[in-house]
């Protein structure tokens, strides 16, 4: 690999390309549509570079895989979609409860249950508000480009490093699927000595990994310690960009594929002459609460659009907390608004205004 390459990729394939800059060296998955891709390509490239790839028998035991390569002290991920990372729950709460840091992909596909394989942003609830059990919380991210899922995917991995908990990279099946340039820098990996982890060695011999605390005080000691890492991430770790936000009237609130389809609306509605903005959180957790409290002081009502029924919707709610109506537009099973499409619904709301 030279110092520098541009080339045209898949968002899947960006995904692993970014975790081999990262220094991910281990992979353990089951392949499942729309995520398919991330398998292949980790099964293509991990071997080149030194690395594993092993497809598990079930997401069950690619989450466990994981659980024990984290805990050797390896940088490791894996990835799914839809059925699978809701048998991954479980494990992603054990890898929380014992302070693993790893990288999980969710390219998300239309649900409940087997749903279909086409793009939604459903899975917001079970990948934000943590569907396993247990007072944890992930790091989440949400690219909007080809770009993103490497550059992010990279991140991810920095950031599962330095709170020592699993970072989860939330895209949508149309941005794991879709084909754009993607601009790749080589740089050494900075990885974090883990003087924590178990190794098989004698230096390592008093190490234990564990996630049972039968004790109550104990139990609650170690949650509190959990819980203080995670107040330090919302402090520092939001991420999120605007677009026309100096002197709107109405606020679009959304992200991955659905921020770029209500940029264009913006842009739309700017050549018309309404002042709309574009708010794009980056971090889905941490939210970006602060940031959208600020701008909902200078709106006079909001709109977030989510390929789903309604999840992001309720955090932007408590953000705003009442000052200015917030309004939701979704669709759902694999339908994609256009951009004509939110255009209207913008106008809708701006003439209920006057």
């Amino acid at each position: 690999m030279g110092a520098y390459m541009r080339q045209l990729c898949k968002g899947n394939v960006a995904i692993v390309k970014g975790a081999i800059l990262a220094g991910c060296r281990s992979y353990y998955g089951y392949p499942i549509t729309p995520a398919s891709e991330i398998a292949e390509a980790a099964a293509l490239y991990m071997p080149q570079v030194g690395g594993t790839f092993l497809q598990a028998e079930s997401e069950v035991a690619a989450i466990n895989m994981v659980y024990g390569a984290a805990g050797a002290g390896a940088r490791v991920m894996t990835a799914s979609s839809g059925p699978g990372l809701s048998l991954m729950q479980e494990g992603m709460s054990y890898l929380a409860g014992a302070e693993l840091p790893c990288v999980i992909v969710d390219i998300v596909r239309g649900g409940p249950g087997l749903g279909n394989i086409a793009p939604e942003q459903s899975d917001y609830f079970a990948m934000v508000k943590g569907g396993g059990h247990g007072c944890y919380r992930n790091l989440v991210l949400a690219p909007a480009s080809v770009q993103e899922m490497a550059d992010l995917t990279v991140l991810a991995f920095e950031l599962a490093d330095k709170y020592r908990n699993p970072a989860v990279v939330m895209a949508d099946g149309y941005i794991g699927q879709m084909m754009e340039p993607l601009d790749l820098e080589f740089r050494e990996p900075e990885i974090p000595e883990r003087p924590w982890a178990v190794k098989g060695t004698p230096e390592t011999r008093k190490n234990l990994i564990n996630s049972i605390f039968l004790e109550p005080d104990a139990l609650e000691e170690h949650i509190r310690k959990l819980e203080a890492k995670y107040i330090r991430a919302s402090q520092t770790e939001v991420r999120y960009e605007t677009f026309e936000a100096d002197d709107a009237e109405i606020l679009l609130v959304g992200y991955g594929i659905t921020s770029r389809i209500l940029r264009s609306a913006v842009e739309m509605a700017r050549r018309e002459g309404l002042k709309a903005s574009l708010l794009r959180p980056i971090t889905l957790w941490p939210f970006p609460t602060q940031a959208i409290a600020e701008a909902a002081k200078k709106v006079q009502k909001i709109l977030v659009v989510e390929l789903s029924n309604g999840q992001m919707v309720e955090d932007v709610r408590l953000a705003v907390n009442g000052k200015v109506p917030v309004e939701f537009y979704g669709r759902t099973g694999g339908n994609v608004p256009s951009v004509e499409e939110i255009h209207s619904q913008v106008m809708q709301r701006v003439l209920a205004l006057a």
